[in-house]
């Protein structure tokens, strides 16, 4: 019998200071079956709001504006309340790393795995405990973003990026508009950029139809994701 493949979904949410502040964190196997799991508030960073404050913009958008910024709080606390996050610090959540690495050797992936190690490092979660790694955007990017299928779901569910000021416009390939594409699903409702939920809900069944469809060799080794290669010029015309 072959031995059982897991991979470690990470996701997170980050501070002005670009550490991590919500970590979720899913231990799965090829089918989604999941056999560990955290959803976590970092100690040092998410109650320092003073000087490490969640992200936020200035300007009003509904979710991501500065004016926005008590509410989201507030939400994490419920999740506190609930059960739904635990307080952990960092070095809490390296030793459920570190056992999690011993005990089922996992496939570290993420949507947008450089930003998310990225983040990590920052804040002094070491995931370079998992040496085998793959970015499960690029992957599925490579394998699904430039179908006439994908594309017709982007037309239909009008996921386009907002174009630059040099007149760049792509469509999407985000995790939400993926996830619908992959559900089959177009009315899947946006992620609510919380770290566990968008873990589970919407990188998890990317994760499983892509390792399904996706010989390992593929997608342990993606292109890399270019947004040249996603101009709306290219693919679409008007009628």
């Amino acid at each position: 019998m072959a031995k059982k493949h897991f991979f470690l979904i990470v996701d997170s949410e980050t501070t002005q200071t670009d550490r991590i502040a919500d970590l979720g964190l899913i231990i799965c196997d090829r089918k989604g079956k999941v056999y560990a799991s955290a959803a976590i508030l970092v100690r040092e960073f998410f109650l320092d709001f003073e000087n490490h404050p969640l992200f936020h913009t200035k300007d009003a958008d509904p979710l991501w504006g500065k004016a926005n910024l008590p509410k989201r709080y507030a939400a994490y606390d419920d999740m506190l309340k609930s059960g739904a996050r635990i307080l952990a610090s960092v070095s809490a959540v390296n030793q459920w790393l570190a056992k999690a690495a011993i005990q089922y050797n996992p496939t570290l992936t993420a949507y947008n795995l450089a930003f998310d190690a990225g983040k990590a490092a920052n804040t002094g979660i070491d995931l370079s405990i998992f040496p085998d790694r793959f970015c499960l955007w690029h992957a599925a990017a490579t394998r699904w973003g430039h179908t006439r299928e994908y594309r017709e779901m982007v037309l239909e569910t009008g996921a386009f990026n907002k174009m630059t000021a040099l007149g760049n416009w792509s469509y999407a390939t985000n995790a939400e508009v993926m996830a619908r594409f992959v559900l089959g699903n177009p009315s899947l409702p946006d992620e609510p950029h919380t770290a566990y939920e968008d873990a589970l809900l919407y990188e998890m069944p990317i994760l499983t139809a892509l390792v399904k469809d996706v010989p390992r060799k593929e997608y342990m080794r993606p292109t890399p994701y270019d947004w040249r290669k996603f101009q709306v010029k290219d693919y679409y015309r008007p009628i």
